[in-house]
């Protein structure tokens, strides 16, 4: 048993796949770029996606079509994106970024890394979490996703709404 136990958790360090156990997000509140003020626990009663990320991040650019579709498919079903620069991206380059992009989901500076100390001390990009209406973190990826990976869960929440 200690053996499966080991290599399960082996095959999850490999992947970078994480699966939490309902991890509450505390009430963070932060500044987006157009200047709206957020909290998690205004999010309550949504799923939310969170993402750490940085405009030099390869894997990052790879999956903001990913986030612009399910944003597309599920925002007006209630879904929430947020998009959280991490410290070290200077902040002109994520402003010129996400304008060029136009992106729609809100984008956030983290220059005092807050928000990565109250998702665990993210310092890899891309990092991604999925906290359930509750906000409780139920899921985490290290890494690229598969937007299969996602989209099965989001809609479970969305349906229980």
């Amino acid at each position: 048993m200690k053996l499966f136990i080991a290599v399960t958790l082996l095959i999850a360090l490999a992947t970078g796949i994480f699966f939490s156990v309902k991890t509450p997000v505390k009430n963070a509140t932060f500044t987006a770029l157009n200047g709206e003020q957020m909290s998690f626990e205004k999010l309550h009663g949504k799923p939310v996606i969170v993402t750490f990320w940085a405009t030099d991040c390869e894997n990052c650019l790879k999956e903001i079509p990913l986030w612009l579709d399910l944003y597309s498919r599920y925002h007006a079903q209630g879904l929430e994106i947020i998009g959280v620069s991490m410290y070290y991206d200077p902040p002109n380059h994520v402003i010129e970024f996400s304008k060029s992009r136009v992106l729609p989901y809100p984008i956030t500076l983290d220059i005092e890394a807050k928000l990565a100390k109250e998702f665990g001390n993210v310092s890899v990009t891309p990092t991604t979490f999925l906290l359930n209406p509750k906000g409780e973190i139920v899921w985490q990826k290290i890494g690229l996703f598969e937007l299969t990976e996602l989209q099965s869960q989001i809609e479970n929440f969305l349906r229980e709404k």
